[in-house]
């Protein structure tokens, strides 16, 4: 028998004459004797100890800071009060301040279970065609011309984020201009998904800080001087983060200025339903742009007036001027979604068709919807009647026409209450109530039982009762 070489097993000599055989089958010049050296230089270099943890490829990697509204919730978990109050949340709360899953959707999601016909195959790429076809009546109208003239193409995409990517990749592919205007402020998503969609972010002022209201006139000026052609984005209802919105008046002065100017509208839809409590009411803003004949892009999202939040429920909209041209619209949808994530998941798109599609069931979800929405409107009014009475050394502080009256004046699931970094600072560290520091607050995570907390803190505030 011959004898071993000392340190050598029969495994490890096995094994490096594996990785050299492995090492002339990759790179045929290595085989030659004047590499042979090489050779042991690299299977040594293979068969060496695991790397350790600082020579990580990403060891250079900085800590990324927290989602500015995500990490409110973070923050929230970490606190151990037991008086904590999270009002940063874009989710909705019932009173007993837990998350809603509507009857609806549970029926809907049972008819499914009990469905033995349903299997998991893919989508195609633009999704489930029901789905896509009771969602444009839910925006447009059932009866909207451009429904029935086919002048209007919808794709499911992954809830309001999604569409909102899925449309802004699209125009930067297809549309002669690539600049955007968004409001300012607006939800904060906005700014950072269109440039990685391949556009140019510009703002036109929104949001009146004096008045806690709209800046109409501000709002006129800035997209008068827009570059013709450029996409103005607008929120359908229930302006996030400020809950204001124009009135019908002030969307019709807007509707035609986009019009003559040649701009084009791109609607983020997130609360239909959620803000006055009617889909068709809150739809109105849309409509108005659809009946005038022109192009415009709605995104669409369930999770709020649905409740479907994890489901990633929503559609992209794109109204087109003929039907020959909806059908390269979404030939040209389809190249985008491919390549980003192939086709959208079919559970929470067959909840929501399985309720469209039902007259019984689309009746019961409005009325949930509404009492969601009758719910924060009840909020918004408890906490202005709370703050009220708790004196005149808040009209002191804020000096505006009918003292907190904004809150009431201001719609859907957020109120821009005024407060400022240092202010929400102090309540969070006081009070233990948690809100995004520019002073965005979800009545939705409010209750009767905690109205009075929230008050007290507001008042500390404001008046500086440290």
């Amino acid at each position: 028998m011959r004898p071993q070489s000392v340190g050598t097993t029969p495994g490890s000599a096995t094994a490096d004459r594996r990785l050299s055989c492995l090492r002339r089958h990759l790179d045929p010049i290595s085989s030659s004797p004047s590499s042979s050296a090489g050779i042991m230089e690299s299977s040594q270099t293979i068969s060496a100890s695991p790397t350790s943890a600082f020579d990580s490829v990403f060891a250079h990697l900085a800590q990324a800071p927290e989602d500015p509204i995500l990490g409110v919730t973070v923050a929230f978990n970490k606190d151990p009060s037991p008086i904590k109050l999270n009002l940063g949340v874009g989710a909705y709360r019932t009173e007993e301040g837990k998350p809603l899953v509507l009857n609806v959707v549970r029926k809907a999601e049972q008819l499914l279970v009990n469905d033995r016909s349903r299997v998991k195959e893919y989508l195609p790429i633009v999704g489930l065609a029901d789905f896509n076809k009771l969602s444009a009546k839910v925006i447009f109208g059932a009866d909207s011309p451009a429904i029935q003239e086919n002048r209007v193409t919808t794709v499911q995409c992954l809830s309001g984020t999604g569409s909102l990517r899925v449309g802004g990749e699209f125009l930067a592919r297809n549309y002669h201009q690539r600049m955007i205007y968004i409001p300012q402020p607006t939800w904060g998503n906005h700014a950072k998904l269109f440039p990685l969609a391949g556009l140019s972010v510009k703002t036109y002022r929104y949001y009146d800080p004096p008045t806690r209201g709209l800046n109409f006139q501000g709002l006129l000026e800035d997209l008068s001087s827009a570059p013709s052609g450029a996409i103005v984005l607008l929120h359908a209802c229930a302006h996030n983060p400020t809950g204001v919105d124009p009135t019908l008046e002030q969307w019709e002065q807007i509707r035609q200025l986009l019009r003559s100017k040649g701009l084009l509208p791109f609607f983020d839809s997130a609360y239909q339903g959620f803000a006055s409590g009617s889909l068709d009411a809150d739809a109105q803003p849309v409509r108005m742009f659809v009946a005038d004949g022109g192009e415009c892009l709605v995104a669409q999202s369930y999770a709020k007036n649905m409740g479907l939040y994890g489901e990633r429920v929503g559609a992209l909209s794109i109204v087109c001027k003929s039907a020959d041209v909806a059908i390269r619209v979404e030939s040209q949808l389809k190249l985008v979604i491919r390549p980003m994530y192939s086709n959208p998941p079919i559970h929470g798109a067959s909840i929501v068709a399985t309720i469209l599609k039902d007259r019984n069931m689309f009746d019961e979800w409005t009325v949930e919807l509404k009492a969601m929405a009758d719910r924060i409107i009840s909020m918004r009014q408890q906490l202005f009647e709370a703050l009220r009475a708790r004196g005149n050394p808040i009209e002191d502080h804020f000096r505006t026409p009918g003292n907190w009256s904004h809150i009431i004046k201001q719609i859907g699931m957020f109120t821009f209450t005024g407060l400022n970094s240092e202010q929400v600072a102090f309540m969070t560290r006081e009070y233990h109530i948690y809100m995004t520091s520019d002073g965005r607050i979800s009545m939705a995570g409010l209750s009767s039982k905690t109205v009075p907390h929230l008050a007290d803190a507001m008042h500390a505030a404001v008046t500086g009762a440290a």
